[in-house]
């Protein structure tokens, strides 16, 4: 399984928005270009600005680029807006569902619990973090990892979980209730700029 190991703020930094919610990321200073002075010149062009706005995405659910090609392609294949869709299909990943109800910091965390086995679905080991739930899913965890949640949940008072998912956190289950909106993203995204990177 391909993942990306490299230093993880230089991607917050390199695209210029918090790729995940922890003060390391999220420190205004940290969110100059990357190198010892910061990249200072050239504005960007056409291109750029929809290349930035694609990595944002990618970056932000820890997806590398040939998958993120074929969710492009399964939203087009779809009805309804193409963009909408591809935002969907990436919200409702496993990983990502386990990072947005606050039961872990990071997509990276999420991703290690999930590949580890210590996360069940609908009562069944699922060990994919690309595992796509869907609405009426229920999601929930081992006993061994139930302290290590809490210690977290702990860390990251304030968390707000988005409208699409129920997270209850007495016995650490999650519920899909919904179809994902992207309104809950620390970041603003424009998803026809990556539909146009790609034409």
């Amino acid at each position: 399984m391909a993942r990306y190991i490299g230093p993880k703020v230089r991607l917050s930094r390199r695209v210029g928005v918090p790729v995940a919610d922890i003060p390391k990321h999220t420190a205004k200073r940290q969110l100059t270009p990357p190198g010892m002075h910061g990249y200072r010149g050239r504005r960007l062009r056409d291109y750029g600005v929809r290349l930035n706005e694609k990595q944002k995405v990618r970056y932000y659910y820890s997806v590398l680029e040939k998958q993120f090609r074929r969710y492009l392609e399964r939203a087009q294949r779809s009805k309804g807006n193409t963009g909408e869709r591809l935002m969907q299909l990436l919200e409702h990943r496993l990983d990502n569902v386990v990072r947005r109800s606050g039961a872990v910091r990071t997509v990276w965390a999420a991703r290690q619990m999930v590949v580890h086995g210590h996360v069940l679905v609908n009562g069944r080991k699922v060990d994919r973090p690309s595992y796509e739930t869907r609405v009426g899913d229920v999601i929930t965890f081992k006993e061994k990892v139930q302290s290590l949640i809490r210690d977290n949940m702990e860390s990251i008072v304030g968390h707000i979980v988005p409208d699409w998912l129920e997270f209850v956190p007495a016995d650490l289950t999650i519920r899909v209730v919904s179809e994902a909106n992207i309104d809950g993203l620390p970041f603003e995204v424009n998803p026809n700029l990556i539909i146009e990177f790609y034409r």
